[in-house]
């Protein structure tokens, strides 16, 4: 069994301390220019179009390269659900829980049925 000795104690508080204030620094920071910010600006749109593709780009790699037990299924079943969820978005005024809760499920029975044979 580890003994701690109340310099090591100590020196673990202090740590906490400076972890916190490191993190509480960059915050205030954040406060302090955020009023500053203009979210129509050029700069904004830029990190907002970044934020996009770098998802778009995840989405991307996900659906055709993926891995674990996702890389066991058929590209066929990925995109085929992935198109009828984003129909179903689309279709439902662009309604997130609508298109993501279809692609999940249509997933998931394409899955189930292509287990027992039936596709």
């Amino acid at each position: 069994m580890t003994e701690y000795g109340s310099s090591s104690i100590t020196g673990l508080w202090g740590l906490l301390v400076l972890v916190s204030l490191s993190t509480y620094v960059w915050r205030a920071s954040g406060v302090a220019i955020a009023a500053r910010i203009k979210p129509d600006g050029n700069l904004s749109q830029w990190f907002s179009c970044v934020a996009y593709g770098m998802l778009a780009a995840l989405m991307s790699r996900i659906l055709l390269l993926p891995v674990g037990i996702l890389a066991e299924t058929p590209l066929i079943d990925r995109l085929v659900a992935l198109g009828v969820g984003v129909a179903i978005y689309c279709t439902f005024k662009r309604n997130m829980l609508a298109g993501m809760l279809s692609t999940v499920g249509l997933f998931a029975v394409i899955t189930a049925l292509r287990q027992n044979g039936i596709v």
